[in-house]
């Protein structure tokens, strides 16, 4: 019987220096938590790759495989057969385990790689070999070197040899925690949760805040920004959701501030109670889903009002996409559809008419003091409850 794992190639990491261990140590610990989920895993490291070899018949490798595409810091993922380096053993496995990846498709080419300089033929004569091997068992495909169906890989490396059939892209980007922790600003929306996985790609380890208006805004509203934290938590790893509500604020507001500054003033308190948790949280940052321009309080001068009122940097990964290219990562990572579900958020509550597209700060202070902005935070904190989101892998 073949036996087979999966090579995952590191991405960024190979270019850390002398910091690389403690990213590939993060990437480990990631991959082997994961890994506990499917089973018997043996997972070491060797030039820049992460091997994840099953110790039973009972290791579900499937369900490795799907898990080890989502994680951040790995750029591609192969399932690989397993055989001694010597090209006899290297030729029959590739009869018999090229085969089934070939069925349907017109053209193959084999690429090799001898990072072990002691065996014996070069690449070119491996991949010259391999190629007629397969050949032999296939005769129906022909060999394009130029733009082949499918790239066999022959690998000869440190533990053995390797031979794949495709690889697939990974989730890319930097290990989560490499880069510190981040409060992201999560809405029912289409684009919180993308801003999310954009910023966890980049390493940054998630929590999140959600704001609610109850009984304005339902208790399937929130079930469903939850729903959302567990979508993207599949690559981010778990997150804890601290939910505050806003439903006293923002009455308040109606009731003694101009209607177009409405959604201003509401961003500022939501920004400041975001920043008071997130330093509580040992969060380093913001993290939001705005995009310049889209709707009224995402034009330049609101957003700087907006960012007026805190001190932590704001991260906004969405900003020059359009709402097109914020759809196509939402659908990539199974967050549309349940974010177009039509349940209420807390922006959508006493939308003003005619907001300010150009405010100034001057003026926006001004209505901001007509309330006791620091009772209303200290009242809002006070509503908070947290949900711990568990990563299901």
């Amino acid at each position: 019987m073949t036996k087979e794992i999966l090579l995952c190639k590191y991405g960024e990491i190979v270019l850390k220096g002398a910091n690389r261990k403690s990213f590939e140590d993060m990437l480990s610990r990631e991959m082997k938590k994961r890994a506990a989920c499917y089973g018997n895993f043996d997972i070491y490291r060797a030039q820049s790759t992460i091997y994840i070899e099953p110790m039973d018949n009972e290791a579900d490798m499937d369900g490795m495989f799907e898990a080890a595409s989502k994680v951040f810091g790995i750029v591609a993922i192969a399932r690989a057969a397993v055989c001694e380096k010597n090209m006899e053993d290297i030729a029959r496995t590739a009869r018999k385990y090229v085969p089934p990846f070939l069925e349907g498709k017109k053209t193959f080419k084999v690429e090799a790689k001898r990072s072990d300089k002691a065996f014996a033929l070069d690449s070119m004569q491996i991949s010259r070999e391999i190629g007629g091997e397969i050949l032999e068992v296939c005769p129906s495909i022909r060999v394009d070197v130029h733009h082949p169906d499918v790239i066999v890989k022959v690998e000869i490396r440190e533990f053995g040899a390797y031979i794949s059939a495709g690889q697939f892209k990974g989730a890319g980007g930097m290990p989560v925690g490499s880069n510190g922790k981040g409060l992201l600003l999560l809405s029912g929306g289409i684009d919180s949760p993308v801003a999310g996985y954009m910023m966890a790609k980049r390493g940054v380890r998630l929590d999140a805040v959600h704001f609610e208006s109850f009984p304005y805004t339902s208790e399937r509203a929130r079930e469903k920004v939850l729903e959302l934290a567990q979508i993207v938590a599949e690559y981010s790893g778990d997150i804890f959701v601290h939910v505050v509500s806003l439903t006293h604020i923002q009455e308040e507001l109606v009731k003694a501030c101009e209607e177009d500054y409405f959604t201003l003033l509401l961003r500022r308190y939501m920004m400041t109670i975001a920043e008071r948790i997130a330093r509580e949280k040992g969060c380093m940052a913001l993290i939001t889903g705005e995009s310049l321009g889209q709707v009224a309080s995402q034009t330049m001068q609101a957003l700087g009002v907006t960012d007026a009122a805190v001190n932590l940097p704001v991260f906004r990964p969405c900003i020059g996409m359009d709402k097109e290219e914020i759809v196509t990562i939402a659908r990539k990572i199974g967050t549309f559809e349940t974010s177009i579900q039509p349940y209420e958020d807390c922006c959508t509550v006493f939308t003003p008419r005619h907001p300010r597209t150009k405010p100034e700060l001057a003026k926006v202070l001004a209505q901001e003091n007509k309330l006791d902005f620091a009772a209303l935070v200290e009242e809002a904190l006070g509503t908070t409850y947290t949900v711990h989101i568990k990563a299901e892998y």
